[in-house]
């Protein structure tokens, strides 16, 4: 399925929904009715110019494009079902079945699925229970995003590494650990402190608290030390990461 105001790549472009007034319906394009008839599609442009002319409705209301092989946009048009059979009027019975039948096809696509026996109950059943089953691994995929949520909503404001650490349920230690070889903080040089590292800070995970020391004792400049905080969006973004898992 397409929408009229993107222009289709690949041939054919069997069925697409028209907006139209507000109003989403399926239309078939110039280029299917052609191949479904077995008329060139330039002969199918012409009958459809002529029966727009003559019901007095303007062809730009239905026009489109389609990019060929070699990349060159064509014009085709996109009509809906009435169009369609009343364009299909004036060709054999051969070419109106064979349009006709393949309008079932996309009308059918929509209709609810009805067993019509025991079998194919049994299937439904079992496609049901796929789908179901495709459902539950998405919701537990979501999980750790949901835990995430949780934590943050208990979360206010930032917090030590340390508390980041009992929220998240793993040893501060083995948190620190993966913080540092996940490059979120750094230690310069001999300092035993840590640093959060500035890419961290700028995504919103992290921020420094700034505590100001006494100034140094031989040269009387002030001092101040930096500790890193998670941040309520960095503690969701760990718990996504389900870190508890990964030590």
């Amino acid at each position: 399925m397409h929408t009229m105001t993107t222009q289709s790549n690949t041939p054919p472009d069997s069925s697409v929904s028209h907006q139209h007034q507000t109003l989403s319906r399926q239309v078939m394009s110039s280029r299917e009715i052609a191949d479904l008839t077995g008329k060139a599609h330039k002969h199918v442009l012409v009958d459809i110019r002529s029966m727009l002319a003559e019901l007095e409705i303007d062809s730009a209301e239905f026009s489109a494009q389609y990019k060929d092989g070699t990349g060159r946009s064509l014009p085709c048009f996109h009509l809906d079902r009435e169009l369609t059979d009343t364009l299909l009027t004036g060709y054999s019975a051969k070419m109106r079945l064979a349009v006709v039948r393949r309008w079932r096809e996309l009308e059918e696509r929509g209709a609810p699925r009805i067993p019509a026996n025991y079998a194919e109950a049994l299937q439904l059943a079992a496609d049901q229970a796929r789908e179901n089953s495709q459902l539950l691994g998405v919701i537990e995929l979501q999980a750790p995003k949901v835990a995430a949520i949780r934590r943050l909503a208990a979360a206010e404001g930032a917090i030590c590494i340390t508390d980041a650490a009992k929220q998240l349920g793993v040893p501060p230690s083995k948190l620190f650990d993966w913080m540092q070889a996940n490059r979120w903080i750094y230690r310069r040089g001999g300092s035993s402190r840590w640093i959060a590292m500035q890419p961290r800070i700028r995504s919103g995970y992290l921020k420094h608290k700034v505590t100001a020391l006494k100034p140094d004792t031989e040269t009387g400049i002030d001092r101040a030390a930096f500790q890193p905080l998670v941040t309520p969006k960095g503690l969701a973004r760990l718990a996504e990461k389900n870190i508890g898992a990964e030590l």
